[in-house]
């Protein structure tokens, strides 16, 4: 039996290729239904409402079968040894939802974008968005139309959180209970593929979120075809992945399966794969390996550079070592360290995790190293936590001041502009975006967007829907809030987070916005564009003062640095700078970017230091002549 690509495929002359794994079930037939109602809990029903066709039965449990007759749209559900009958686990297209039957999907698209084929990992400045309060409408479609303005702001990737078809129309993502199906409600796999188009018509590269560690509660059938799960291993979402029990062939095959999938037929340039700290892999060669290898083989044959960057909260650079060094090979991976340690010097925050950090010096060695905890005693752990990044260059971390999680992890899901001023907020930026790592922004932040991201599903379990509540609630046991968090079934949850566009044009918005697309300016100039070994974390020197609490960041030649100052209150200062003439490239206290203090505008000459007086969360960014 020659093997068939996983789940349905139309191929020439009206045929259509169907395959699953399903070593649980010793008969497999395809139900090609005529009625979306016949939904994946019902039994066998007394009638049949089209075609019933049996699949041959191969090795290893995957059965498969070429049929005539067979169209793009078509539904159709796996029938199991003539009983249950359920979605097809590598679904391309739910349009009627996690308990609906699955559709026949092409995959083949007029694509535009031959001339396109990735950026360096360098070159990227991310975008982070949820399909489904990005707009009003909530869809691709019109997240498109939005495009332009990021182009316009510096933005050169758009990172969009998960996509896998997932219970009701509200979610965060993380829920999705079919890998490779697209969410109907944001407008299905053609409408994903558009969009991706207009991303590269734009130069924009688009990074997609990918959950591999779990699979969401509702709708999960799973469990009628395989051991895709295991009970060796707990997460705090669901059950782990079985990726080296038995049968764990199939089972890694399938996530494969899907990583090529969205490079393959949606031209994704990379993939963010949340959470592994929740991936267990005690094989030889670890999932995450064999998944770059295979992302990246893909990747020289079809001759484009595409990346797999990952979420982590273990602080191991193993992750992204090369393998020359017994690493894994990723790309890049997010730091956590430098958010918790700018918030806590902007907020004074010392909740849970929190508590770990509260330093100049613990921004300053995450600017060097990536991490501020490298194996020393976290608090919070109450053990020894990471490891050392030495020799790893600065662009294989992207950090944050705001994303997803930070801030939907909050009790209400409030944004940095519920906490801070508009200076404060601009310093924030500047530090972000003129770090040598890969900065993201969160959807939003880069005019002050005031609306919360909360978390909110729409799910139809009462029992699943008490559940979330109560797990929301102890979520936020570690940190000292006030409050009842919002219900996460409630529509008013998804609804209030829906960005508010006009906020761009308001007087404060619009200074911000100003702000940040001139800082990107500046990093073009100034970082993405110096060679690459300019780049090295030997070559961020670091000063900080504790006392008037500044910081002084810049390479070590000192052909320019940015000067940053964490009081409320101005402050003289002292700053180590090179012997030269300085121009003042930005000052946030500049009028152009709605500041109250009086600007500098001369050029100043340093002899080794130069004396300024700094305003209230005051940054400046320098130049040498």
């Amino acid at each position: 039996m020659t093997a068939l690509p996983l789940g349905a495929t139309p191929l020439d002359a009206g045929r259509g290729a169907f395959r699953v794994w399903a070593p649980h079930a010793e008969r497999v037939a395809v139900h090609l239904v005529a009625d979306p109602a016949l939904g994946a809990a019902d039994a066998r029903p007394e009638s049949e409402t089209a075609r019933l066709e049996p699949l041959e039965r191969g090795e290893h449990g995957y059965h498969e079968a070429v049929l005539d007759d067979v169209a793009p749209g078509d539904l159709y559900l796996f029938r199991l040894d003539d009983e249950r009958e359920r979605p097809d686990p590598a679904s391309r297209w739910q349009p009627h939802g996690v308990h609906g039957p699955s559709a026949v999907w092409d995959a083949r698209f007029a694509w535009a974008d031959d001339g396109w084929t990735g950026r360096p990992l360098g070159d990227h400045v991310f975008y982070e968005l949820h399909v489904g309060t990005f707009t009003r409408e909530g869809t691709f479609a019109a997240a498109a139309e939005r495009l332009d303005a990021l182009v316009d702001l510096g933005i050169t990737a758009v990172e969009v959180m998960p996509v896998a078809q997932f219970p009701g129309e509200r979610n965060w993502g993380y829920d999705g209970v079919y890998p490779f199906a697209v969410q109907s409600s944001y407008g299905g796999p053609d409408a994903f593929q558009g969009f991706v188009d207009a991303c590269h018509a734009r130069r924009l590269s688009v990074f997609l979120d990918v959950v591999y560690n779990h699979v969401g509660p509702e709708g999960n059938y799973l469990d009628s075809f395989g051991p895709y799960f295991t009970d060796r291993y707990t997460t705090p979402w669901g059950r782990a992945i079985n990726f080296d029990g038995a049968q764990s062939n199939a089972v890694r095959a399938f996530v494969l399966d899907n990583a090529l999938q969205w490079v393959r037929d949606f031209h994704v340039d990379g993939l963010r794969l949340d959470a592994i700290h929740g991936i267990f892999d005690f094989s030889a060669r670890h999932i995450l390996e064999e998944l770059q290898d295979a992302v990246q083989a893909f990747a020289r044959e079809s001759r484009r550079t595409v990346h797999v960057v990952a979420e982590s909260d273990l602080n191991d650079a193993r992750i992204i070592r090369p393998k020359s060094q017994f690493g894994f090979g990723l790309d890049g991976q997010w730091s956590d360290d430098f958010h918790h340690a700018l918030h806590v010097l902007l907020t004074g925050e010392r909740n849970g995790y929190y508590g770990d950090f509260g330093t100049l010096d613990d921004l300053a060695k995450s600017l060097r190293e990536g991490f501020v905890y490298t194996g020393q005693y976290s608090r919070f752990r109450m053990r020894n936590h990471g490891g050392s990044t030495h020799g790893l260059p600065p662009e294989q971390f992207v950090i944050c001041t705001q994303n997803h999680d930070q801030v939907g992890n909050r009790l209400l899901g409030d944004r940095l502009t519920a906490h801070l001023g508009v200076e404060a907020q601009k310093l924030s930026a500047a530090v972000l975006i003129l770090a040598p790592h890969l900065p993201l922004l969160f959807m939003g932040q880069e005019y002050g967007e005031t609306a919360p991201f909360c978390y909110f599903v729409s799910h139809s379990d009462e029992k699943l829907i008490a559940a979330v509540r109560r797990g929301r609630k102890r979520d936020f046991a570690s940190f000292d809030w006030r409050g009842k968090p919002p219900d996460p079934q409630a529509a008013s949850s998804f609804t209030q987070c829906i960005l508010d566009w006009s906020l761009r044009d308001a007087l404060n918005h619009r200074v911000l916005l100003d702000f940040h697309r001139e800082l990107l300016r500046l990093r073009r100039e100034l970082i993405t564009d110096t060679p690459s070994d300019a780049l090295s974390p030997q070559q961020c020197a670091v000063h900080t003062d504790d006392t008037a609490r500044f910081l002084v960041m810049g390479p070590e030649d000192a052909r320019w640095a940015l000067v940053a100052h964490f009081r409320a209150e101005p402050a003289d200062v002292s700053i180590p700078l090179a012997s030269g003439t300085w121009n003042i490239r930005l000052d946030a206290a500049s009028p152009r970017f709605g500041g109250s203090g009086e600007p500098h505008t001369e050029p100043l000459h340093s002899q080794g230091n130069l004396s300024l007086t700094l305003p209230a969360w005051g940054c400046l960014v320098l130049s040498r002549t």
